[in-house]
């Protein structure tokens, strides 16, 4: 039960908002006295660790490339070129964005997408873009946050249920190994197979969202059209 007092330290530290970096160090630490390990040892441990795993930290030189780019005026561009689309709204923009995760998650390619390198430099833009349009004003802060939590959410939702599609994805590979493990042998691609319902169901539904997107902001613009 001693292991069990990193745990401590991790919720303490936080409560107390200290430096997280510091508060997961000094857990291991704790963890790895606790359970009879040395200090060298724990400290090799955490660095076997870090070199095992230092693959994972590539995916954060794609932020840098990000902010360059959105100084270039890279959310500008996707701005005046939904502007310049007459039939293009928020859901419209919102729905094809989630078209297009989904078929790609579907395929395997699951990093065409994600909140920092499409979500907020592109499709936030494109829907606010489009949203300021139909409106004819400037979005209030409650709208622009609005609109900003339904292009994560496409993002979200077209990843969740399209993946599944994909035989060689995680979720697919534990569930044929769980259950070849309990005497059932299950080839990946019924699982896939059965995905695809579950993915059609979540875009028809999704769909009928930012449909209903649309109307709240022709609502809008026909009220302040009155005003």
């Amino acid at each position: 039960m001693l292991t069990l007092l990193g745990v401590l330290v991790v919720v303490v530290g936080f409560a107390l908002r200290l430096n997280p970096l510091l508060v997961v160090l000094t857990a291991g630490l704790v963890t790895g006295i606790a359970s009879g390990m040395d200090v060298v040892g724990v400290v090799a441990a955490i660095g076997k660790a870090f070199t095992s795993n230092r693959y994972m930290a590539v995916g954060w030189l794609v932020l840098p490339v990000i902010g360059v780019l959105e100084r270039a005026g890279l959310r500008e561009r996707a701005e005046q070129l939904v502007r310049s689309i007459r039939v293009a709204t928020a859901g419209r923009v919102l729905l094809a964005y989630f078209a297009i995760r989904q078929i790609a998650a579907a395929l395997g390619m699951t990093s065409l997408g994600g909140h920092p390198q499409m979500v907020r430099p592109l499709v936030a833009p494109m829907a606010e873009a489009a949203a300021e349009r139909q409106l004819d004003q400037p979005l209030p802060p409650s709208l622009r946050f609005w609109l900003r939590a339904h292009a994560a959410a496409a993002d979200n939702i077209g990843l969740f249920f399209g993946e599944d599609i994909f035989i060689a994805i995680g979720s697919i590979l534990l569930m044929k190994g769980f259950l070849a493990q309990n005497g059932f042998d299950i080839e990946p691609l019924a699982f896939a197979v059965w995905a695809i319902p579950t993915a059609v169901l979540a875009l028809l539904v999704h769909g009928a969202r930012l449909f209903r997107l649309d109307q709240k902001l022709a609502t809008l613009s026909s009220e302040e059209g009155r005003r």
